[in-house]
């Protein structure tokens, strides 16, 4: 019994002088932090943006495989709705809910400015996927245009925005008049917000 109770106190003591060293304890081990969101196949987008867009979906698979294509699979997507307008310098406001696989949904807002040769309004429902996401508040930042790409496949606007590693896709489908070119981001926050900037 007494080598036992001897043999405890070791264990203890180099568990507590690990900590110490950097080392993660056993105990720290058994409980990681939470993963990033998992991948969604293409045809799990395309169902819910079927739901989503309703009888305008025709497109979509279209652009979802345009997207899958180009940069893998997301692992996570946003619903929403936003408008927006511009002659020459223009805004864009927006919120809607993350969705992802095992780490939860989460409301959000976007809202940006743009710079350009661009003139006219546009209201739009939207769906944004999202790659490379590590966690779902690595969301609420700023995502800037990714060489000015813009796609129109299938009734669907598509553009790419990009923070570090993670990308944003929106794609759009709504009712208005929009033409040009412009460069513009968005920004991501918990919480609604007038200021683009």
């Amino acid at each position: 019994m007494q080598s036992r109770r001897e043999f405890t106190r070791q264990m203890a003591a180099i568990a507590v002088g690990g900590s110490f060293l950097g080392l993660r304890p056993i105990a720290a081990a058994a409980n990681p932090a939470p993963d990033r969101p998992a991948d969604y196949a293409p045809d799990e987008i395309v169902a819910n943006g079927h739901r989503f867009f309703g009888s305008i979906s025709r497109g979509l698979a279209e652009v979802v495989e345009a997207a899958t294509q180009r940069w893998g699979k997301p692992n996570g997507y946003i619903l929403g709705q936003e408008a927006g307008g511009a002659f020459i310098g223009g805004l864009r406001y927006g919120e809607g809910v993350m969705h992802t696989r095992n780490a939860g949904d989460l409301h959000v807002f976007w809202q940006g400015p743009s710079l350009g040769l661009d003139a006219g309004a546009d209201g739009d429902r939207t769906m944004m996927l999202v790659y490379n996401l590590p966690a779902t508040n690595a969301i609420f930042r700023r995502y800037g245009g990714v060489d000015g790409s813009a796609y129109l496949v299938g009734g669907f606007g598509m553009t790419a925005l990009i923070n570090d590693d993670v990308y944003v896709v929106p794609i759009r489908s709504g009712l208005g008049a929009r033409l040009g070119f412009n460069v513009s981001y968005l920004k991501f926050t918990p919480t609604s917000t007038w200021n683009p900037f």
